[in-house]
C-alpha cells in the first residue's frame, strides 16, 4: 500500500502533449535537482495520486499506460487521467494484482495492449498473462483475453512478472517462484514454471522448445525477476530478488540454468547458507549482484541522446533502500559492475524506469504514488 503520508484522495495533473510527450512539471509540486554523475538531474513530477502503481508503458501518440496493483489501468493523456475497462479480474494477494504493461512496437496497426497480472485460479492464484486492444478514445481493452497462465499455488508471493517483446515480436514473461524457495525445488523443476523466463508467440502458443522442459520454458532457475528489458543486441537482461542478500543482474540465454535455489550469494532470512554456495559446474552467474539486498525492481538499459554519458548504462529502482541504482557495464567491481546511487525525496521504493521517446528516465515511487521524469537541468 502506499506510504501513510500518501493516502490523500487521488489527484492527477499531467503537463499538456507536446509532440507527442509529456513535458514539464505537474502543477503545483515544486521540481528538484539530484546531483549525479551525468550533472545536475531535474527531477520533475508528471503525474500523482497513484494507488501502489506497477508499470509504464509509452504509446505512440504520446499517451502513457500505469497500471495500479489493485487492478487499475490507467492512460494518461492530454492532462487527463481516464481509467482503462475491460482489463482481467486480478488476484489481488500479497504481493499479486495487476502488474506490467507493454505496448508492441505494432501498436499502430494492431493496438494490443499486454498486462501480467496474478490471476485468480481453482487453488489459488498465478501469474498470468493477456492482451486487449485499446479503443480509439482510450477508455477500454476491447476482447481482453487470458493468452497463458501458470499453475495456480495459495500464498501471495513472488509473482515476477515483466513483460518484455522479443526483437523478433515474440514475447518474454519471468514468472517469481512463488515463495518456495529455498527449500522448494519448483524453480529448478522444467516441468513446472515457478522461477522461469516463459517465451510465448504473439497468439500465447510457445515460442520455444527445449529437450526435457515444459513447453515454452527459455530458461529456468530464477527467484523473483521484477526488472527485464532488452539488449541493444536483443538479449534478454533480467534483475531478480535474491534472500537476504544476493539479488543478481542476468543476462538470460536459452536452456540455461541460473541457479536459484542450489547457488546464491544471499543467505537465509535470519542466516544460514541457501543451497550449496555461490558456485556449481552447469550454473550460470549473475553478471552483477548484490550483498545486502536493495530489493531491485523495473530494469532499464538507456540508449537516449538526452543524457550520453548514460548510454549503455543499467538502471533499476530500490524498493527497501530508497534509491536508482545505475550500473556502468563498462567498469568492474568486485560484484560485477561499478555502481552510482541516485537518491533524493523523490526515489522512494522505485517500482518501474523507463525511458520515455524523448530520452528522458520517468520512474514509478510507490510511496509518492507518482510518476517522476529526470532529466538534465536546463
Amino acid at each position: 500500500m502506499p506510504h501513510p503520508r500518501h493516502r490523500s484522495a487521488v489527484a492527477v495533473a499531467v503537463a499538456a502533449l507536446t509532440g507527442g510527450l509529456l513535458s514539464g512539471a505537474t502543477a503545483g509540486l515544486a521540481d528538484s535537482t539530484l546531483a549525479t554523475s551525468a550533472g545536475p538531474m531535474a527531477i520533475s513530477a508528471i503525474a500523482t495520486g497513484f494507488d501502489e502503481p506497477w508499470a509504464i508503458a509509452f504509446l505512440p501518440d504520446g499517451g502513457v499506460l500505469v497500471t495500479e496493483r489493485a487492478g487499475r489501468l490507467v492512460l494518461l493523456r492530454d492532462g487527463k487521467q481516464t481509467e482503462v475497462i475491460g482489463g482481467p479480474e486480478v488476484w489481488e494477494e500479497g504481493q499479486g494484482g495487476l502488474l506490467d504493461v507493454m505496448v508492441p512496437r505494432d501498436f499502430a496497426q494492431s493496438r494490443e495492449v499486454w498486462l501480467s497480472y496474478a490471476a485468480p485460479l481453482e487453488g489459488g492464484g498465478g501469474t498470468a498473462v493477456g492482451k486487449g486492444r485499446l479503443s480509439a478514445d482510450g477508455t477500454a481493452l476491447e476482447g481482453f483475453t487470458m493468452l497463458y497462465a501458470a499453475d495456480a499455488l495459495g500464498g501471495g508471493r513472488h509473482f515476477g512478472s515483466r513483460i518484455v517483446e522479443a526483437a523478433d515480436g515474440t514475447v518474454f514473461i519471468t514468472t517469481g517462484d512463488r515463495g518456495t524457495g529455498p527449500d522448494g525445488m519448483e524453480a529448478q523443476d522444467p516441468a513446472r514454471v515457478e522461477g522461469k523466463v516463459i517465451h510465448l508467440n504473439r497468439n500465447g502458443t510457445p515460442a520455444t522448445s527445449q529437450a526435457g522442459w515444459r513447453a515454452g520454458l527459455y530458461s529456468i532457475g530464477h527467484r523473483n525477476a521484477q526488472g527485464a528489458t532488452l539488449g541493444p543486441d536483443g538479449a534478454l537482461w533480467l534483475v531478480e530478488h535474491g534472500a537476504q542478500g544476493g539479488d543478481e543482474v542476468n543476462r538470460v540465454a536459452p536452456g540455461l540454468n541460473y541457479g536459484w535455489p542450489i547457488i546464491t550469494y544471499g543467505e537465509n532470512y535470519g542466516g544460514g547458507q541457501i543451497g550449496e554456495g555461490t558456485a556449481k559446474p552447469g550454473l550460470e552467474q549473475p553478471l552483477h549482484y548484490w550483498v545486502p539486498s536493495i530489493a531491485p525492481s523495473g530494469l532499464l538499459l538507456y540508449s537516449g541522446d538526452l543524457i550520453p554519458a548514460w548510454q549503455g548504462d543499467l538502471f533499476t529502482g530500490s524498493l527497501n533502500s530508497d534509491f536508482i541504482s545505475r550500473l556502468d557495464l563498462e567498469a568492474s567491481a568486485e560484484n560485477g559492475f561499478a555502481e552510482e546511487r541516485i537518491a533524493g525525496p523523490e526515489t522512494g521504493r522505485v517500482r518501474d524506469i523507463v525511458q520515455a521517446p524523448d530520452g528522458s528516465i520517468w520512474f514509478l515511487s510507490v510511496y509518492d504514488g507518482a510518476i517522476y521524469r529526470m532529466a538534465p537541468e536546463s
